[in-house]
């Protein structure tokens, strides 16, 4: 049995060990094992509008690090492609712009918008050349609205992970939401990855943690529904607080919703409230740092900063405080495991769960 396996009965199974947490040597595992193989955001796609827009986009920068190019090509094709010269390694593009083709600094090879290599100087002689492998690599794009996601290893395709949400809020106009950089902004976190996104994936604390949110959000109707590599807390509103206006075809549709709470393995969290969208993406950095950037996409100004998706600032701060307090905790010679609670605590079990599957 793998040291991270977890019994799939909630009632009877204990947390996953700490070593998972302290030992850097399953901090790199999971780079190829857990983010390399699942989906991850990569840009708003309203930066590449025209055709010739290209974007570089490094992939979890210090943790996965790839370097990846978004373009849209002659033909009007979003693509996402790698960013390294096939012939020597060197980056081709070191800032957003618009171009013909791209061509590298270094000897100048050139390729198409779409990545298939189109030329190359003082390369006579060369045998069986081009090739395939002259091509930048082309990698799986998923659009989500104004998002863009993709996936760098053999894993489970994008339905699997985003389709559950996009059924549940598939009323919503999410292409309308508008990237909005000037009410974004990054945390570092001196805490694990996985226990940050532990302490998203429960409401258990918001009564202890969150006397804000606490005031708005009703607790007693606090539920959490799982999918196969996703999950959702519906925020339910106190009586006289801001709620969706959901249309009667919603499976929600008679219940008063504050804010939907995605989240989608391993490390993103969308929080969709009556005014837009808060998509919070988890960096892992080091076994003890965490950089956690939330991305704000604008849907209706007039509800911004009102009812559940209100001082998210302040919940931020509550929640690194306890997270931290996690990460000393992790370390004492005197805890491996904890257990579960059965009402609450199903989001960190299902999480448990995948970490254990994938690590495997």
């Amino acid at each position: 049995m793998s040291r991270f396996s977890i019994d799939p009965n909630i009632a009877t199974a204990r947390t996953l060990d700490t070593s998972f947490y302290t030992d850097a040597k399953y901090f790199e595992e999971s780079q190829e094992k857990i983010f390399a193989s699942t989906w991850q955001y990569l840009a708003p796609a309203d930066g590449l509008n025209s055709k010739g827009s290209v974007q570089p986009v490094t992939l979890l920068e210090n943790f996965l690090h790839e370097s990846l190019l978004l373009s849209r090509s002659e033909k009007d094709e979003l693509r996402c492609l790698s960013n390294v010269c096939t012939h020597r390694g060197a980056l081709l593009v070191d800032k957003p712009c618009t171009l013909n083709d791209i061509r590298c600094p270094y000897h100048g090879r050139r390729f198409r918008l779409d990545g298939k290599f189109l030329s190359m100087p003082e390369f006579k002689g060369v045998e069986n050349f081009p090739s395939p492998s002259d091509d930048l690599a082309q990698l799986p794009l998923y659009t989500l609205g104004n998002l863009l996601f993709t996936q760098l290893g053999n894993g489970p395709e994008a339905n699997a992970f985003f389709g559950d949400m996009m059924k549940r809020i598939s009323w919503l106009p999410l292409q309308e939401f508008i990237f909005k950089p000037e009410l974004s902004k990054d945390y570092t976190v001196n805490a694990h990855w996985a226990l940050y996104c532990e302490n998203y994936l429960e409401g258990f604390h918001i009564p202890f943690v969150h006397a804000g949110l606490n005031q708005v959000i009703d607790f007693s109707n606090y539920t959490t529904e799982l999918f196969r590599y996703s999950s959702l807390q519906l925020g339910v509103a106190k009586p006289g607080e801001l709620v969706f206006n959901l249309p009667e075809d919603s499976p929600d549709y008679g219940k008063n919703i504050g804010g939907y709470y995605f989240f989608v393995f391993p490390n993103m969290m969308f929080n969709v409230y009556p005014w837009g969208l808060s998509l919070n993406i988890v960096r892992p950095l080091s076994p003890a740092q965490t950089k956690v950037s939330f991305y704000t996409f604008m849907w209706n100004e007039a509800n911004y900063n009102k009812g559940a998706g209100s001082g998210l600032h302040r919940v931020e701060m509550e929640d690194e405080a306890v997270v931290e307090s996690v990460q000393a905790g992790v370390r004492s010679r005197f805890y491996r495991h904890g257990r579960y609670s059965v009402k609450h605590e199903q989001g960190t079990h299902h999480f448990h769960r995948l970490i254990a599957e994938f690590m495997q």
